[in-house]
């Protein structure tokens, strides 16, 4: 694997280590706020008590995951230079965790200096996230596909910070808007836009790579990619215009169906000695995420339960996979500028090992089957229990990323006596 990435790109590894270890403290926040009004949160998705849990995970979880994994992801994997310097990175994590924290407490306590300051936060940290990766994306060489789909997600992601900050102010009551239309449209930006696009881009380098799979071939994730910015802003045109969501719905549904059909059919022949943990956390979001995709087609209740299916639990997974290897790689990173040359260095596996990775992944599974319990039957106590397992399972995840830390702290005490 570090044969084929470029480690002399790879930026300061507190650059995306802050935002990776920031994502599980936000999963505990989710189990909390589940164990104090579950019930609640898990019975439309008009509430504002839910759509602040819901932002806990799309901002708070997989905001900080691909945020992280970007700044990563882009100079070590695709030759992409991130303009700025290690202090810019610290004002883009305080302004994102500090937007997304004014976010949810505006949302759940209908606090309005809590959405107005969102409404200003958000937005700039996308705009600066924007700022440090796009003019890198469009001056680096070679790897047009990727590189094309990682600047639509981009994109798409200052576009649904951009709207969802006109949305905080129509709820804080700055704004008359119609809300229902733009809350629809702000949803597929972020959900398909954002997320799904780019772990589709990243896809062409984790699949081969990590899983030994064939790469998606180029034609289709062309058309895929080409295809897909045009058809939602025509869904949310048509949405916006004459208040019929279909067109929108929809692309969600046939292109992320498309996206996690595609990749699972290319691991069915992958050797499976390799990466056991992230095979399965790939396949587990995979096969979530088109179930998702297939359950907003069932009305209200199929609503909410693909939120949980996609959302909560199939692409954190597909995420979190990804962030445990990064984690890992990172530690060996920064052992490796700080030892230089002739020190023998700890291999990857050895800093995160394989039984770690699956006991943090394995924890989700039991807050999964709970959240999805507590969407279909809404009883009180299943709530409860989905947020004591959410609690858990994130601070397990968390306890897991921290362990590479320590482990790189051990082994530089065991060199420095000897140098």
């Amino acid at each position: 694997m570090m044969a084929r990435l470029a480690l002399e790109h790879a930026p300061a590894t507190s650059l995306p280590s802050r935002f990776l270890l920031s994502a599980p403290l936000w999963g505990m926040l989710a189990g909390v706020l589940l164990l104090i009004d579950g019930d609640a949160l898990l019975r439309t998705r008009w509430s504002l008590a839910t759509v602040a849990l819901v932002h806990v995970f799309t901002l708070g979880v997989l905001g900080n995951l691909m945020v992280g994994s970007v700044l990563q992801f882009l100079p070590a994997a695709a030759g992409v230079r991130i303009r700025g310097n290690p202090r810019l990175g610290l004002w883009l994590h305080g302004l994102f965790n500090l937007g997304v924290l004014a976010l949810v407490a505006g949302l759940h306590a209908s606090w309005r200096v809590g959405l107005t300051a969102a409404a200003v936060l958000l937005p700039a940290a996308f705009l600066l996230l924007g700022a440090m990766t796009l003019p890198g994306l469009l001056l680096a060489s070679g790897q047009r596909l990727l590189r094309a789909g990682l600047g639509v997600a981009l994109g798409f992601a200052v576009l649904t910070a951009l709207l969802g900050g006109v949305l905080a102010l129509g709820l804080g009551g700055w704004l008359v808007l119609p809300l229902a239309a733009l809350v629809d449209v702000h949803a597929s930006w972020g959900a398909l836009g954002w997320v799904v696009v780019l772990i589709a881009s990243v896809a062409r380098v984790v699949l081969p790579m990590f899983l030994g799979t064939r790469t998606i071939p180029p034609m289709v994730q062309a058309t895929w990619l080409g295809s897909l910015p045009l058809l939602l802003l025509a869904g949310a045109w048509q949405r916006l215009a004459s208040g019929h969501g279909a067109w929108l719905a929809a692309t969600v549904v046939v292109y992320a169906a498309l996206f996690a059909v595609t990749a699972l059919w290319l691991q069915r022949r992958a050797p499976r000695a390799r990466c056991g943990s992230l095979r399965w956390s790939w396949r587990s979001g995979l096969a979530l995420l088109a179930l998702a995709a297939l359950s907003l087609l069932l009305g209200q209740r199929g609503g909410l339960l693909a939120g949980v299916l996609g959302l909560v639990i199939g692409l954190p997974l597909l995420v979190i996979g990804m962030a445990l290897e990064i984690v890992a790689f990172l530690g060996w990173i920064e052992l490796h500028r700080r030892c230089g040359r002739g020190v023998q260095l700890p291999g990857v596996q050895r800093l995160l090992p394989e039984a770690d990775k699956a006991r943090a992944l394995l924890a989700l599974l039991p807050a999964a089957l709970l959240l999805v319990a507590a969407v279909w039957w809404r009883l009180p106590w299943l709530a409860r229990s989905a947020g004591a397992a959410t609690l858990l399972a994130w601070l397990g995840v968390w306890l897991t990323l921290r362990g590479v830390g320590r482990r790189a702290r051990r082994f530089l005490q065991s060199v420095e006596p000897r140098a």
